[in-house]
């Protein structure tokens, strides 16, 4: 098989992995970023009020509720994002390693072209975790997005979405990059590797989900809400008047955890998968 075919295989396996573990978190999350605008006056709402609200109200399988649209969006995205990375490293940096800033280039290249792929599914996924939507399946949902709200539904918090992925990544490349070549050999020799990697993934992630919190709060708002916020700007600015500065960093806590998680296990992961391959990662 063409090298990056095996890329986008090694992606979709640890893709496939870390969504399935992770979803609770995520759903979490989006219910903490539009909890506010369901419950206007309420005291502030903690992640575990909301996890205990979700296990008593839709028992505990309602924790993995979205969980077919984020393994529809998760399994090929992480595939395209993994492959895209691979071809466009392999073109441009053969013959030595990308320096910091090319890293966070190479990183949020790869993320946006994936993005904007799966896009469509991402916007499923957040209205089916808010709990609003009686959507039965990812095309059902689909179907009745693009008949009652036309095509640009489809592509709703595309900016937001663009402005939260690419720096994620480009920011969680760097780091990751710049933390492993910072680890002594002995660390990164085989017995040791995965753990190494993993330490590394968490490291970058924590940085790369905090600077980018504000634009998911914002992509959130905008695909659950699509009515009320016609552009990212009007998203923004909803927010900071209605919840202040701190509204921007609603769901911090469980986005920060999945993300991190799941970026480090997909990364250490597809790395351990990309070597049995014979292939460099």
């Amino acid at each position: 098989a063409h090298p990056a075919l095996k890329a986008f295989m090694c992606g979709s396996l640890s893709g496939t992995c870390s969504t399935l573990l992770f979803q609770p978190l995520d759903l979490v999350k989006t219910r903490l970023q539009t909890y506010s605008s369901l419950q206007q006056g309420s005291s502030r709402v903690g992640m575990v009020a909301v996890f205990l609200s979700v296990v008593r109200t839709e028992k505990l399988l309602g924790l993995w509720k979205g969980v077919s649209p984020s393994c529809v969006r998760c399994i090929p995205g992480v595939g395209i994002y993994f492959s895209t990375f691979f071809s466009l490293k392999q073109h441009f940096f053969s013959e030595r390693a990308p320096s910091a800033l090319e890293a966070v280039l190479l990183g949020a290249g790869a993320r946006s072209v994936a993005g904007v792929c799966m896009l469509p599914v991402t916007v499923v996924k957040t209205r089916f975790e808010s709990g609003r939507y009686g959507y039965v399946s990812v095309l059902g949902a689909l179907r009745t997005m693009y008949l009652s709200e036309g095509p640009r539904s489809l592509f709703s918090g595309l900016t937001a979405t663009l402005l939260r992925d690419a720096p994620f990544s480009g920011i969680y490349v760097m780091f990751y990059s710049q933390a492993k070549k910072a680890l002594p050999p002995e660390l990164t020799s085989a017995p040791c590797a995965p753990l190494a990697n993993f330490g590394c993934g968490v490291f970058a992630g924590v940085l790369a989900a905090v600077a980018t919190q504000p634009a998911d709060v914002v992509k959130t708002h905008m695909q659950v809400q699509p009515g009320q916020h016609r552009w990212t700007g009007a998203a923004a600015t909803h927010i900071y008047r209605t919840q202040g500065v701190q509204g921007f960093f609603r769901g911090a806590v469980p986005r920060a955890l999945r993300r991190t998680l799941m970026a480090a296990m997909a990364w250490t992961v597809y790395e351990q998968l990309m070597a049995k391959m014979g292939l460099k990662s």
